[in-house]
């Protein structure tokens, strides 16, 4: 048997990792090559680390912007359907809660081999302490009043026979009041505003949206609370010196209300303030660079943009594949429809220009990193189109070309039809992006540094992550990264670093897929 299966808890035996009640400690150390490319030399830089994993799992409260849209209330459902072990009648016959889809609750990674041999694999959450959904305490807030069960009957998601149990459950909850300024999103949302902030200054909004944090918190008894934001795209707001271009200017702009001051800025600065994490799941531009360095500054998590769950997730796949085998994509032409209100929002030009530029730099850096291929300045036609079309609802169609320029001028075309329920999609991955940013929040990084340029202190200091969680950049379309760092778009990297990372804290080696136990006689025949 090539692989094995295991679900039990593990520790890891070594010198350089001990366990205490509370922590996990691990001495890990790295080799990086570090190229000359004037001289044409590489040089290794080692670095040591000792991570810090905090193995209490707190109480974590979520808090939704857009708690009442598609996405706020299919995770809502979902989580009850699972806490109340719900089984529900489709025509297929009877169906059990669970988790499908969820990177952390329904994929495993592999952990080491057997004494025959063998690839363990064990779950994904078994890797470090992490909440469990089931225990997620959610609340937020939205521009429409209807209550969570009525908004999972609006949104048309989930069958019938599951709402008519979930509805009881759900009746009750109810989105607190949000910020609608309506210059940010479509004209056509306007008949659902009916549940917001009154006025229109923008610092009392602040302070309210502050205050709404303070009073959950309070009331679920919860330890933590993160802040997500899943409602309408907005439109991208200016970036200007004085505007928004530094904490301060920032803060002065929301005093004075300032136009270009848009509602997911205000819910992620109160979400700083409140030292809470914020997770953008919109492709808008939310953290401009005041809310990144407000964020530095009080050593908040930060993590965005734009839920990456269907077409792109697909494209980032494959042309990866494309370009790594040495074929050249030359036109990318993506097409999509969908009929949920995420379509309609959409619909208009300005919010369908966010959602392009989400979309659209998914390939740049899998581009750059083959000039074999790709002369400088040279890049793939890239087309997205997103229409609108009411029957459809939550099913949303996605069809993509690929044109490649293979051996001795050949072409090579790849269509693709893909048929994805959105919000079943996207759901999922808020569950993912909650449970791994809490854990983050968890780890410690000590740098025991051997460069001339680091001083004492700066090797001897703890440290948390940056506060632009780029680890999360393989559950988000237009990842953020910290100021002079790239972008990784390419799938199989982005899980590997999370996977890497995690294996860190427990003191393995990263995986990386030698083998040689499989390769070399000598240890083949010892393993049989």
């Amino acid at each position: 048997m090539s692989c094995s299966f295991s679900s039990k808890e593990f520790i890891v035996n070594s010198p350089n990792v001990t366990y205490t009640e509370d922590q996990i400690t691990a001495n890990y150390h790295t080799s990086t090559p570090v190229v000359d490319i004037d001289n044409g030399s590489i040089s290794l830089e080692t670095q040591q680390f000792t991570f810090r994993t905090d193995r209490r799992v707190p109480k974590v409260g979520v808090m939704l912007v857009g708690w009442g849209g598609n996405n706020g209330s299919t995770l809502t459902a979902g989580i009850l359907a699972n806490k109340l072990d719900i089984t529900w009648h489709t025509k297929e016959g009877p169906r059990s809660a669970d988790y499908l889809g969820s990177l952390t609750q329904a994929s495993t990674v592999p952990l080491g081999t057997s004494s025959t041999g063998a690839a363990v694999h064990i779950p994904f959450k078994k890797m470090l302490p992490m909440v469990e959904p089931n225990d997620l305490v959610l609340g937020g807030w939205d521009i429409s009043s209807a209550n969570l069960a009525d908004a999972m009957k609006r949104s048309q998601v989930l069958d019938y026979d599951l709402q008519r149990q979930l509805q009881p459950h759900m009746t009750s909850l109810e989105p607190l009041p949000s910020i609608y300024y309506p210059d940010f999103i479509a004209a056509n949302q306007e008949d659902r505003a009916d549940n917001v902030l009154p006025g229109h200054d923008k610092l009392q909004h602040l302070e309210t949206i502050r205050q709404n944090i303070r009073d959950f918190k309070q009331r679920t008894a919860v330890d933590k609370v993160i802040v997500l934001w899943t409602a309408n795209t907005e439109r991208f707001c200016s970036v200007e010196e004085g505007l928004n271009d530094s904490a301060e200017a920032l803060m002065a702009s929301i005093k004075n209300s300032a136009a270009e001051v848009s509602p997911s800025t205000i819910f992620a600065v109160a979400s700083i303030l409140e030292n809470c994490s914020y997770i953008n799941g919109s492709p808008q531009n939310t953290c401009v660079p005041g809310v990144i360095e407000l964020a530095e500054q009080h050593k908040v998590f930060l993590a965005g943009d734009d839920f990456k769950s269907g077409q792109t997730k697909i494209k980032s796949v494959l042309v990866d594949y494309l370009v790594s085998a040495g074929i050249k994509p030359v036109s990318i032409v993506s097409y999509n429809h969908l009929g949920n209100n995420d379509g309609r929002n959409l619909s208009a030009p300005e919010q369908f220009r966010s959602k392009e530029i989400s979309k659209s730099n998914v390939v740049d850096d899998m581009v750059e990193s083959n000039r074999i291929l790709y002369k400088d300045g040279e890049h793939p036609d890239h087309t997205i189109v997103i229409k609108y079309v009411p029957y459809v609802g939550d099913s949303k169609r996605a069809m993509d070309e690929y044109t490649s320029e293979i051996f001795m001028g050949g072409r090579n075309t790849i269509a693709m039809h893909n048929t994805c329920e959105d919000s079943l999609l996207a759901t999922p991955l808020i569950i993912d992006l909650i449970v791994l940013c809490e854990v983050c929040e968890r780890i410690s990084v000590q740098r025991h540094s051997h460069s001339h340029l680091d001083t004492d202190e700066e090797s001897a200091s703890t440290e948390k992550f940056h506060s632009v969680l780029s680890l999360l950049s393989y559950l988000l379309k237009a990842p953020l990264v910290p100021d002079g760092t790239p972008v990784v778009n390419a799938l199989g990297a982005q899980r590997q670093c999370i996977v890497n990372t995690f294996r860190a804290c427990i003191g393995l080696p990263p995986i990386d897929y030698m083998h040689l136990e499989h390769k070399i006689p000598s240890m083949i025949k010892r393993g049989t």
